[in-house]
């Protein structure tokens, strides 16, 4: 029997820009919201300012695209919309139209 694999998520972040604790906070906000859906979320120390999110190998968020850093609500949507459209997110779900 092949176990299932569950989606990865990655945070790729600066540490010259000191981003580690923002990093490791939205990863707590992300595997809180996503337990069961994903099987990791790894964070990746880099450099040159980077700040990116993916998941299963697609870019959730990336500082410099969106000129600025992901609200923990908008990430988690973006994630949710990815790996699991018909899971409630609570106070983070928008309206979708």
């Amino acid at each position: 029997m092949t176990p299932i694999t569950k989606p990865r998520i990655s945070i790729l972040y600066c540490t010259r820009c000191n981003w580690l604790l923002r990093s490791a906070w939205l990863a707590q906000e992300l595997l809180s919201s996503f337990a069961d859906e994903v099987g990791e979320v790894a964070l990746q120390p880099g450099t040159g300012g980077l700040f990116v999110v993916q998941c299963m190998d697609i870019i959730i968020w990336d500082r410099r695209i969106e000129g600025r850093f992901p609200e923990s609500k908008e990430l988690k949507q973006r994630i949710r919309d990815l790996i699991a459209p018909e899971k409630p997110l609570g106070h983070s779900d928008a309206r979708r139209n």
